[in-house]
């Protein structure tokens, strides 16, 4: 039966009417795996004598079991925001006599293939092959290897009952946050015993029982969670909500677009993908940490500029990218509506003028970075409000691929409405500022540049009417074909 599952998911790949897009996308997913999943060899296979040289007086497997804490805490929030859970059309499984069992089994075997699972094995099998070549103990290298293996699992089936049920999610929340908090303060490391316990763990080979008990225990409580509602009932039951209204009266003073930013208000409020977006878009205020504490990249102005494009344009290289698939479910209705074209694309302009000047205020305590780094931020944010927000409007007219808002996806992993052309439009948006800024700064100076970045955005702002007149056209020439495409369903 797992196999005739596999031939089914295989002829719904091929027949979908998105298979060429699909397609794309597999071949671009599989070549970041390839990529990424280089990094983590090389990495695995440099460790030992990384971690020899730095921390000479320590074994290296120690110092790996010391550390390796912060690595699952890497994971597990890298997948709660990135790993895509396997879905299944079970509803027409139940009303043929195949055991319940059977596909609960072949769901949950399914995220075992998950890459990042395999991230874990391309970094830590190296790692152990050095090991064994160095002469350490093959059943305690062997068996140590297993446990990371099994722990590894063990966070994906963790992950899983983290996007099923929100009480599971805020207390991992509150556990991660005080322990953080602990730590940073000095009351209580928890990385110390978490270490004692890795490196006991190598040193007696049979606590191996240890993860594997936790992976056993795990997939059990997946599996009662996933079949306490594998009931045709449940399946075809409407489930009744009480709707809270928010109030958003207070939008009625912008006027005739007031509408559609209300529209918008509402769609990331209740649905769970543009939920998810905007909260992603938040953590791109912390991207500056990445390139301004770097004493090298101090050395390469461009590459600050390419930092400050995502400081405060975090929101509109999300969600402003999927505009208009954001409304693809009612778009019809949208367009026949007697209502001008402008005031949609107005609408869309002024929420993410909106979010890109929330984040630079947020962005302020980059102070501490000296006022050419803040400097920096304030230029890129006026070339976001004044050419970026315009360079996205004009992508979302190439962007024809539906949304479904009522499936809950993640903020990148998922490629529904992901189109390949937009990464050739979001090129403009990085290659753009860093030219403009590196020109006049390699012919004056450092302010010449900043500059240069913020009166292009300003003169941006100014020909505003100009630029959205011109996107308005575009949209105008496709809008039948945006329908018809928004029509087509999966």
């Amino acid at each position: 039966m797992i196999k005739q599952f596999i031939r089914l998911e295989w002829k719904q790949f091929f027949r979908a009417s998105y298979f060429q897009k699909g397609l794309a996308i597999k071949i671009l997913l599989i070549l970041a795996a390839l990529y990424f999943g280089g990094i983590a060899i090389f990495m695995g296979i440099g460790l030992f004598f990384i971690l020899k040289k730095a921390i000479p007086d320590v074994d290296p497997i120690v110092s790996v079991n010391n550390f390796i804490i912060y690595w699952f805490l890497f994971e597990m929030l890298i997948r709660y925001f990135m790993q895509q859970l396997p879905v299944m059309n079970v509803k027409p499984l139940m009303t043929i006599p195949i055991k319940r069992n059977t596909v609960i089994h072949y769901l949950l075997g399914k995220t075992t293939l998950s890459f990042f699972n395999f991230l874990s094995v391309f970094l830590f099998l190296p790692f152990c092959i050095v090991l064994l070549i160095k002469g350490y103990a093959v059943l305690n290298v062997a068996l140590w290897f297993l446990s990371i293996i099994c722990l590894t699992l063990s966070i994906n089936y963790l992950n899983f009952l983290v996007n099923k049920s929100n009480t599971v999610f805020y207390v991992i929340v509150v556990v991660l946050f005080a322990a953080i908090g602990l730590e940073y303060y000095g009351i209580y490391a928890l990385s110390e015993p978490i270490g004692v316990a890795f490196n006991t763990l190598y040193n007696n080979p049979f606590l191996i029982v240890v993860p594997i008990a936790l992976l056993v225990a795990l997939y059990y409580l997946n599996f009662k969670y996933i079949k306490s509602g594998f009931y045709l009932d449940d399946a075809v039951s409407k489930k009744v909500k009480e709707v809270n209204a928010t109030d958003l009266s207070w939008m009625n003073r912008f006027g005739s677009i007031a509408p559609f930013l209300k529209n918008d208000m509402k769609l990331i409020w209740r649905n769970a993908r543009p939920k998810q977006v905007m909260m992603m878009s938040f953590l791109f205020l912390f991207y500056g940490l990445i390139f301004y504490t770097q004493e090298v990249y101090r050395e390469m102005p461009a590459m600050l500029a390419f930092a400050s494009m995502f400081v405060t344009g975090g929101f509109l290289m999300t969600f402003g990218q999927l505009v208009p698939s954001w409304d693809s479910e009612y778009y019809k209705m949208l367009m026949s509506q007697n209502i001008p074209y402008r005031k949609y694309l107005e609408s869309k302009w002024y929420l993410m003028v909106v979010a890109v000047t929330i984040s630079f205020v947020l962005s302020t305590p980059y102070l501490y970075f000296g006022w050419e780094i803040f400097g920096m931020i304030a230029a890129g944010a006026l070339f976001n409000i004044g050419l970026n927000s315009f360079i996205t409007l004009f992508g979302g007219a190439l962007n024809r691929v539906p949304i479904e808002l009522n499936v809950k996806a993640k903020a990148f992993s998922n490629t529904n409405g992901f189109n390949p052309t937009q990464m050739l439009i979001a090129l403009p948006k990085f290659l753009l500022p860093m030219g403009l800024f590196y020109i006049p700064y390699k012919l004056f100076n450092f302010e010449a540049g900043l500059i240069v970045l913020a009166m292009s955005g300003v003169l941006g702002i100014v020909f505003k009417g100009f630029f959205l007149s011109k996107i308005e056209q575009v949209y105008q020439t496709g809008k039948y074909k945006t329908v018809a495409a928004f029509g087509e369903k999966k």
